[in-house]
């Protein structure tokens, strides 16, 4: 993945629900295309064990979570003998935690579980949302969808912003290593002054592809009034069975602002298969080790 100095370890936090357990595996399968190291991570809610459990008692389930961390990692290490593997257990707010432990830490992502914000929650789960809202590294939300093939049909919806260049480089990356085909989307507009604009940024990006040799194909969503750009990127996104949606974390402009009460929540609750990459624009740091 792209890298911060020399990070290179996946951070993937666990509650041995299916829903993490999928995550997992898309780690897995990324470490091995990306020799990346994995970090498995349990967070026991120190409030909700305090409540309920004696010291002694506490310790002795820190301990079997540790014995069932251990067996996980060694199943993993069983089919996947190159793969390095780390565990950790921590005490905390899950969602806290997990940004914490990631921004203090040589991280290059975070993968995560989630089964948006509705139904039956996991203790993963229903963190998600918030972790991308902390988090400094890119979080990349799985959802039911296996890994399968890998992530070959990228969808990247574009606006009028400058961060969303940090976005197509990301996309670029993924694609090069799962010989993607890079949806790029777009939102129409009536007004002919931020059509143009639109246009003029699609031809950038457009470029920055073709520059990677990189498969693409573009498309302007219709302007649909009682529908938001990011109903219709993931209208879009389950039309064509994509792999992978990218997006940014932060309020990017667009005709509809896409922030992250909006496109990026959006995308996160309402998604109910497809991967979203959320990434927080960045500064200086960050380098496309392609």
């Amino acid at each position: 993945m792209i890298r911060v100095e020399n990070n290179n370890n996946i951070l993937v936090p666990v509650d041995f629900s299916d829903i993490s357990n999928n995550a997992l595996n898309h780690a897995v399968n990324i470490a091995r295309v990306y020799n990346n190291e994995i970090t498995l991570l349990h967070i026991v809610d120190e409030n909700f064990f305090q409540s309920i459990f004696s010291s002694s008692q506490s310790q002795l389930m820190e301990e079997a979570i540790h014995a069932r961390l251990d067996k996980l990692i060694e199943s993993i290490r069983s089919n996947n003998p190159g793969i390095v593997l780390h565990k950790r257990l921590e005490r905390g707010k899950v969602y806290k935690t997990i940004a914490q432990v990631a921004n203090d830490g040589k991280f290059d992502s975070i993968m995560m579980g989630s089964n948006g914000a509705s139904g039956l929650e996991k203790i993963i789960g229903s963190n998600a949302s918030r972790v991308i809202q902390l988090s400094k590294v890119p979080v990349i939300v799985i959802k039911s969808k296996p890994f399968g093939e890998g992530y070959r049909k990228i969808v990247l919806p574009i606006d009028l912003s400058l961060e969303s260049k940090q976005k197509v480089g990301w996309a670029i990356h993924v694609a090069k290593k799962f010989n993607s085909i890079i949806h790029v989307i777009s939102e129409s507009s009536s007004d002919e002054f931020l059509l143009n604009r639109i246009h003029a940024n699609i031809r950038q990006v457009e470029a920055m592809i073709e520059k990677e040799g990189v498969q693409y194909v573009s498309k302007a969503l219709e302007d649909k009034v009682f529908e938001t750009f990011a109903t219709e990127t993931l209208t879009y996104s389950n039309a064509i069975e994509a792999d992978l949606i990218v997006i940014m974390t932060q309020p990017e402009t667009s005709i509809v602002s896409m922030a992250i009460g909006t496109l990026a929540q959006q995308m996160v609750n309402d998604s109910d298969k497809i991967p979203v990459m959320c990434i927080n624009p960045v500064e200086t740091g960050y380098t496309f080790d392609y």
